[in-house]
């Protein structure tokens, strides 16, 4: 899979720094992404079984023992992740999630 895009990724933990226990974790996450082969949303349930499956292609991580959100939207024709949301339990409350 391709994902757009690693630089939203990286100003999570970049530009504040008590979010740099999410480096690890997400960057193990696009190590993953980068080498799997989704082609419905089963084949991520079956990489991921706590990943929330939600409507038009939208699909919820949890990342670093489930402390941040990481919100995509998959192209699974052209196998692209497009990361729309990364961010604490908290501010994942704040979002819309189907339409951020």
């Amino acid at each position: 899979m391709r994902i757009i895009a690693l630089s939203t990724l990286k100003a999570f933990w970049q530009d504040k720094p008590e979010y740099s226990d999410a480096t690890e974790p997400i960057l193990a996450w696009h190590r993953h992404v980068l080498s799997a082969d989704w082609h419905s949303p089963a084949d991520v349930k079956q990489d991921f079984r706590h990943a929330s499956i939600l409507k038009d292609g939208r699909v919820v991580f949890n990342i670093a023992g489930n402390k941040y959100r990481l919100v995509v939207w998959i192209n699974y024709a052209y196998k692209v992740v497009y990361v729309r949301f990364v961010g604490t339990h908290s501010q994942y409350d704040q979002i819309d999630v189907q339409t951020i």
